[in-house]
């Protein structure tokens, strides 16, 4: 009967592939929107021959890639905003400290079967539609395709069901965003956000056609709500970036480019559920965190790697030293692990699993490390006040501490 809706050369797919290869696809697509619609294997998969992935398949020309610029000819606005997004810009990786890490000093496979799952590959044609097995299968959401777009609109909404629902749940963007360096699915799944959603899912409408807040749904936000989901005053979008004031990314935490304005866009979000007062205190208490990040921990350890490396100590190579692999860790793990639980209401991830490892990475590992690389690289570091504690707190705030944990404890604090 669906077939029936679509055109011929799809139908002839579906004859095909429903009885012999990959028979749970057409499954997946018959019970999809775009079977409904009567967009079928053919109208995605349709190439001409001036795509350099493109073959002759039983008399038609196709290709096993469907990439953004294949969406954007039913989806024009969606594949626009996709387009400037930081997810398009995702496969920059390929030149970055990671990729080197990846690719060169744990090994090839682990770039290809790791890091490019996530951020994507370039994919490279053999010949004759055949592609590269070092650069394909990929999903990755900033992939090269071989038409020259970027991105994977697959990997959120997933073939071939190109389901609305999977894209609208934080296990869709968990896919890539967890773990020691960027765990935000982790975050998400702690924080007040999180538990009422996995809670109430029964009421959060996720098939819904429009999935507006307050309209569709109330109980709770997903990933998509907050950053890329339509409000009573704000459309959807794919640019994931839209709302974002800071890049918690790298080594010390920068605002983006028009962060008030992205800002503003983000708190008539949040005040969708939360007072005013109260948004504008919890964007207090975030950047405050960030900034005490900044100022306390990752500035200073940049500009020490700076000296060292100056001063001939370390060598432009990355990770050729145990100081480069414990410098990384403190920002690319501890440090983002910090800032991004401040800006997800994650306190764990703000306390034992982000500043107290910050701290003692910072102290008893980098600090003594610089030192013996370069004797008194870290002084004046060191002498500023906020770390003054180090050489000894006070006779008063030693008697505070010691009266509390007695009181609390019973005994006295070793």
């Amino acid at each position: 009967k669906l077939a029936a809706s679509v055109s011929s050369q799809s139908q002839a797919c579906i004859k095909c592939h429903q009885d012999q290869a990959v028979p749970l696809a057409v499954q997946q697509w018959a019970e999809s929107k775009h079977a409904i619609s009567g967009i079928g294997c053919y109208e995605c998969h349709q190439a001409g021959k001036d795509r350099p992935d493109s073959f002759e398949h039983f008399g038609s020309r196709i290709s096993v890639v469907v990439s953004p610029k294949v969406c954007g000819t039913c989806h024009a606005q969606q594949t626009e905003e996709f387009e400037k997004s930081h997810h398009a810009q995702a496969g920059e990786i390929l030149g970055s400290l990671d990729n080197v890490l990846g690719d060169t000093i744990e090994g090839p496979q682990a770039a290809i079967n790791g890091c490019r799952k996530c951020h994507g590959s370039v994919v490279k044609v053999v010949g004759n539609g055949k592609l590269d097995s070092s650069t394909w299968p990929n999903e990755g959401i900033g992939r090269i395709n071989p038409d020259g777009s970027k991105g994977s609109c697959s990997v959120c909404h997933s073939r071939h069901t190109f389901s609305l629902a999977i894209a609208r749940q934080p296990e869709s963007c968990g896919y890539c965003h967890l773990g020691p360096d960027h765990p935000q699915t982790e975050i998400y799944a702690e924080s007040k956000h999180g538990v009422t959603y996995r809670t109430l899912i029964g009421q959060m409408n996720l098939n819904s056609d429009s999935w507006v807040l307050g309209k569709d749904y109330n109980v709770a936000p997903t990933c998509d709500t907050c950053h890329m989901g339509a409000t009573s005053k704000l459309p959807a979008t794919h640019d994931v970036g839209a709302r974002l004031s800071w890049n918690l990314r790298p080594e010390i935490a920068i605002k983006q480019q028009n962060w008030q304005d992205k800002r503003s866009v983000m708190k008539s979000v949040c005040l969708n559920c939360h007072a005013s007062d109260w948004v504008d205190n919890f964007y207090t208490q975030f950047d405050g965190v960030v900034e005490m990040g900044n100022d306390k921990f990752f500035a200073p350890s940049k500009d020490i790697m700076a000296k060292l490396q100056a001063a001939g100590k370390i060598t432009p190579t990355p990770f050729d030293a145990k100081i480069k692999w414990t410098y990384f860790e403190l920002w690319h793990h501890q440090g983002r692990r910090a800032r991004m639980g401040a800006s997800m209401n994650g306190p764990d991830y703000v306390q034992w699993l982000g500043f107290y490892e910050v701290a003692k990475i910072f102290y008893s590992e980098f600090i003594p490390e610089a030192e013996a690389l370069m004797p008194g690289v870290t002084t004046e570091v060191m002498n500023r006040d906020e770390h003054k504690w180090i050489k000894g707190l006070s006779p008063e705030e030693r008697k505070r501490i010691q009266e509390f944990y007695e009181k609390r404890y019973g005994q006295s604090l070793q």
